[in-house]
């Protein structure tokens, strides 16, 4: 059993999967900031200086002075603005994928690529390669017909 695990996990794609994972949790705290630090503060001063982190739906009907005081306070409070945020993280990451998996399959395409047309043909009297504007045989001097 012992080998059978070491077969299984020094397979490339257990390899190619980790670091996969890894560098997707990574990609993720990325785009996480890019929405919380860089999109979501000049999208809120636009729309009046909100802070979409703080936008709360507040379902006890007592007030409280912001989302962090509700929740302290075990208020059921709906955060649609966290939502918004994540809706924002998600669109980010999807398009990422796109873009990936389009340069991806561009590249796939290139190395698909038909072969360039051949600029040797084979004399028909001694099957030497000659070349493929030739009229006359090098090696055997016979006639060639151009095709």
């Amino acid at each position: 059993m012992l080998k059978e695990f070491k077969e299984f996990i020094m397979r490339g794609n257990v390899f190619d999967m980790a670091v996969g994972i890894i560098i997707g949790g990574a990609f993720g705290k990325i785009v996480n900031s890019l929405v919380n630090d860089i999109i979501m503060p000049p999208f809120g001063l636009i729309l009046g200086k909100v802070n979409f982190k703080d936008l709360y739906l507040n379902l006890s009907g007592q007030a409280y002075d912001s989302l962090d005081t509700a929740t302290k306070a075990g208020a059921p409070v709906l955060k649609y603005g966290l939502f918004i945020n994540t809706i924002l993280e998600f669109l980010i990451i999807a398009i990422a994928i796109f873009f990936m998996i389009k340069v991806i399959n561009k590249l796939n395409r290139q190395k698909e690529a038909p072969p360039p047309p051949p600029d040797t043909k084979d004399c028909p009297y001694c099957f030497s390669k000659i070349a493929i504007k030739a009229t006359k045989c090098p090696n055997c001097t016979s006639e060639i017909k151009a095709a």
